[in-house]
């Protein structure tokens, strides 16, 4: 019996000294992590990848398909992030909460690179005090040039085109597809007036006629698989389901009326707890060629001047194709009437 508890004494010596030398060896300190929420695909992986060894930190990277779902989840205390990405409108919707810190500008070397042609168009954050731009662009027209041709009219009257019937789709969004009626019209993307906005409603459904269905998830695969010969949406969303060959076929367009725009932008939560490594982020991804490979990724137009002399790929179009759209603005207590005229248009009265 001693014998026994002497050799079993030992044994549990040996495996108390190799746990502790697995944890001195095998895992040693816990890398810092830095929380962001982004939007889905929106930054390359590689980005990410190469931030994490160059800080030799881990990124724990989250991401949402909405603004909507973004301010839901974090109104409801989900998730604990320092770095959140969300457009013009929902910054001012965020600052209005209380939800962020302000910017710091001694510590963001970045706004030395922005575009100042750009910044007076910014009316959500004015100064930048609380976001730093992360990106530009817009909804526009993809089109099948196999099946349309050559498009000389760059208009949103496109979709009253009696060859696009049941071959065309409209971005299941309120503010864009209200915004390009209102664009069409010569109005405003932010409009309140309820005469604007009724003309625009009829705009819609003389659309809604010809669509096949409004979508904002699926549209680029359709367009990829020849199931629509037009989709209203985003460039990249598009191009990055056609393959080399095919994106010849492709053209995409910003209507010559304008339409509704975004500025998506980097912002700190206010409960952040990483604050050094959010500023560190932000700053690495302003750097010109870290920011070149965003862009090239997405084929957007660089709002970071520097960046421009980075990029390799040309982008679907350029900032002076935006010269007739504007940013979306918080609509404040208009929202519920954008919200009842959207209802009617989507599943009637």
């Amino acid at each position: 019996m001693k014998r026994i508890a002497i050799i079993t004494t030992v044994v549990a010596a040996a495996i108390t000294i190799s746990i502790a030398l697995l944890l001195i060896i095998g895992c040693g300190p816990a890398k810092p992590k830095l929380y962001v929420y982004n939007w889905t695909y929106y930054i390359p992986n590689g980005v990410i990848k190469d931030f994490q060894k160059r800080y030799g930190v881990k990124v724990v990277y989250d991401m949402y398909a909405s603004n909507e779902e973004m301010y839901a989840k974090l109104k409801a205390g989900g998730g604990k992030y320092d770095i959140v990405v969300p457009s013009g409108d929902h910054v001012a919707i965020m600052i209005a909460e209380g939800m962020l810190q302000e910017i710091d500008r001694s510590r963001v070397t970045g706004f030395a690179n922005l575009d100042t042609s750009v910044l007076p168009w910014i009316k959500f954050d004015p100064g930048l005090k609380y976001s730093v731009p992360y990106a530009m662009g817009s909804a526009g027209v993809s089109i099948s040039k196999k099946e349309l041709g050559h498009v000389t009219t760059r208009s949103w009257k496109i979709f009253e085109d009696p060859a696009l019937k049941g071959r065309f789709t409209l971005l299941d969004d309120m503010r864009e597809v209200l915004g390009a009626a209102l664009k069409s019209l010569g109005y405003s993307v932010n409009s309140t007036d309820t005469t604007e906005l009724e003309e625009a409603k009829k705009v819609v459904l003389e659309w809604k006629k010809g669509v096949v269905k409004f979508d904002a998830e699926a549209f680029g695969k359709g367009f990829a698989a020849g199931e629509f010969w037009a989709v209203h949406g985003y460039a990249e969303n598009v191009f990055s389901e056609l393959d080399q060959d095919s994106q010849s076929d492709a053209e995409f367009f910003i209507p010559e009326e304008g339409g509704p725009m975004y500025m998506d932008n980097m912002v700190i939560l206010k409960d952040a707890e990483n604050v050094d490594l959010a500023y560190q982020f932000i700053n690495y991804i302003h750097e010109p060629a870290v920011y070149a490979k965003i862009m090239d990724y997405f084929m957007l137009p660089s709002i970071n001047v520097p960046a421009r002399d980075y990029m390799k790929v040309k982008p679907h179009y350029q900032i002076e194709d935006l010269a007739k759209s504007e940013f979306k603005e918080d609509l404040g207590e208009h929202l519920e009437l954008y919200n009842k005229i959207w209802q009617e248009i989507r599943v009637g009265k």
